[in-house]
């Protein structure tokens, strides 16, 4: 796996900025007082799926081949992945499959099929769905899109400490 320079980093901030407004962050004085320093809350669920997390899901998809776009993307998730594959693949037009475990939680669900993702309940656990998903994948040629092991959303996430710095 490449792993993500800083250079990445600052790349993958100028393909989010266009999307994402950037969000709060606060110190508050209780919570300061409870673990005895200053602590700063940056208040990333205010993204469109309520979490950092999409901040890789666009860098990834904004970044996709022509022939990847054609294909549409896959991933297997329990909630905030899939919801950040979700929204990138209706912001650039691309089509989405997630596949989540049976129990998977239900408002998450309906937030990844609100955002036009196409939603296959497969398998008791994730690393269940995640076989599955890796074989569709292979088997329909849809640009899989791991939860951890992908450069491009790992250099995305990381752009939150950026937007920190500079708050």
């Amino acid at each position: 796996m490449h792993i993500p320079t800083f250079q990445d980093v600052l790349h993958a901030q100028r393909q989010i900025r266009p999307y994402l407004k950037s969000t709060p962050t606060y110190s508050y004085p209780a919570i300061n007082a409870l673990v005895e320093t200053e602590v700063f809350i940056k208040h990333e669920n205010y993204q469109p799926v309520g979490a950092f997390k999409v901040r890789g899901g666009i860098n990834l998809v904004s970044q996709l081949s022509q022939e990847e776009r054609k294909h549409g993307v896959i991933a297997a998730s329990t909630g905030n992945h899939g919801q950040s594959v979700a929204y990138a693949a209706r912001l650039f037009g691309v089509k989405a499959i997630i596949v989540v475990p049976e129990n998977a939680n239900p408002g998450k669900v309906a937030s990844m099929q609100g955002m036009g993702a196409e939603v296959i309940f497969y398998g008791a656990t994730f690393d269940q769905s995640k076989k599955h998903c890796e074989a569709l994948a292979r088997e329909h040629s849809y640009r899989y899109i791991h939860s951890g092991d992908e450069p491009l959303l790992i250099a995305g996430v990381a752009t939150e400490a950026l937007v920190m710095l500079e708050d």
